[in-house]
C-alpha cells in the first residue's frame, strides 16, 4: 500500500514521525514535503498529496498542519478527495467507515503525539461500511459533478 504524505512547517515534525511509523510497518511512502520547519504554504502540499490520491498513484494520503483545518479545506478542493480531520482513533474509524475518507488530516497542535500510531493504523485498516453511507457519498459526488 502506498501512502502520500505532506505537511507544512508546523506539521513537519509529525510528518517525519509518521513517515518513520509507516516505513517500519512496510508501507511505501511518497513524501511531498515540506522538508524543514521553514515557513511554507499548506495548499501546495495538500494539492500534491490530493492529486496523487485521486490519480490512484497512492492509496491514501496523510496531511498535517497546525490545526488540520487548512489542509482539510485545501485538499477537499480537489475533485474526488474526501479529506477529514481525526484527533482520535475513533474519529479515524468513523471517517473511513462512514465517509470513505481517502485523506487523513492531522492537527500538530491538537493531536496527541502518542496517539499518532493508533490513529493512522485505524485509518488505514478500517473498511468503508457502504450501505446508507454510500447513498450519501453519491450525493456528494453529484454536487462535485454539477459544479
Amino acid at each position: 500500500m502506498k501512502i502520500a504524505l505532506g505537511a507544512d512547517h508546523k506539521g513537519y515534525t509529525y510528518k517525519e514521525l509518521i513517515k518513520s511509523i509507516l516505513r517500519k510497518k512496510g508501507y511505501d511512502i511518497s513524501d511531498h514535503g515540506c522538508f524543514s520547519e521553514e515557513s511554507t504554504d499548506y495548499p501546495d502540499y495538500a494539492q500534491a498529496v490530493a492529486s496523487e490520491v485521486v490519480s490512484q498513484v497512492a492509496d491514501f494520503g496523510v496531511l498535517i498542519c497546525w490545526t488540520g483545518a487548512g489542509m482539510t479545506i485545501a485538499a477537499n478542493k480537489i475533485k474526488g478527495v474526501r479529506a477529514a480531520l481525526a484527533l482520535t482513533p475513533e474519529m479515524a474509524e468513523l471517517m473511513r467507515s462512514h465517509n470513505n475518507a481517502n485523506i487523513l488530516t492531522l492537527a500538530a497542535k491538537y493531536t496527541p503525539m502518542e496517539s499518532l500510531g493508533e490513529i493512522i493504523d485505524t485509518f488505514l485498516k478500517t473498511e468503508f461500511d457502504g450501505g446508507r453511507h454510500q447513498r450519501r457519498l453519491d450525493k456528494i459526488k453529484k454536487f462535485e459533478d454539477e459544479t
